[in-house]
């Protein structure tokens, strides 16, 4: 048995379980294998755009707190599983199933880290601060970027309708003007080429 204190013993436990991320895989398509990406590099993707696009932010943002935030946001998923962003009947029992992972995962951390780890998500999941707005912003670009550069692989499987794309966008330009503009151009391409389909 390796010697650590109670609080290294945590955050040990939490990183080890951080490992299971590496095999929870999403509806999007990595842009350079057959595969799907898994939601360790989704969130490493999304904190790396945190950082490379704070800049476009209509308000200020921590980039520092954003990437933090969207580091962590997915975790609830090694328990409640990935719910695709367009299953209705999956998102009805979501926010409970991601609460109740929320609990015992983040539990397995020190009470400070606990605490904070659990604040930045449920910061996210409610979507009020300027922080969470851009980092749900970020959230809805990285599969869209790498979809629509997959020639919309992911929508053909699932029979993804642009509506559907653009509800799922509706609320970008709060938080970036820019990005929701670059947004609304891929939606309206992808349809003009044919990756979406149109009612």
């Amino acid at each position: 048995m390796l010697d650590m204190n109670e609080r290294l013993s945590g955050q040990i436990k939490f990183m080890l379980e951080l490992d299971k991320m590496k095999n929870l895989y999403r509806q999007t398509y990595v842009l350079h294998e057959d595969r799907k990406e898994n939601d360790a590099e989704h969130s490493w993707h999304l904190a790396v755009m945190a950082f490379l696009l704070a800049e476009y932010a209509d308000k200020p943002v921590d980039v520092t707190k954003v990437m933090k935030m969207v580091l962590v946001h997915d975790v609830v998923e090694i328990d409640a599983g990935d719910t695709y962003c367009y299953d209705e009947e999956g998102y009805k029992s979501k926010a409970d199933r991601e609460e109740k992972a929320a609990r015992r995962i983040f539990g397995l951390l020190p009470e400070d880290q606990e605490k904070e780890f659990y604040d930045l998500w449920r910061e996210f999941e409610d979507c009020e601060t300027s922080d969470a707005k851009f980092a749900a912003v970020l959230d809805r670009l990285q599969p869209l970027l790498l979809n629509y550069t997959r020639n919309g692989i992911s929508w053909q499987e699932h029979g993804i309708f642009m509506d559907q794309v653009m509800q799922r966008n509706s609320r970008v330009s709060e938080s970036s003007e820019a990005i929701a503009q670059l947004i609304s151009g891929i939606i309206n391409d992808a349809a003009e080429q044919g990756y979406l389909k149109k009612r």
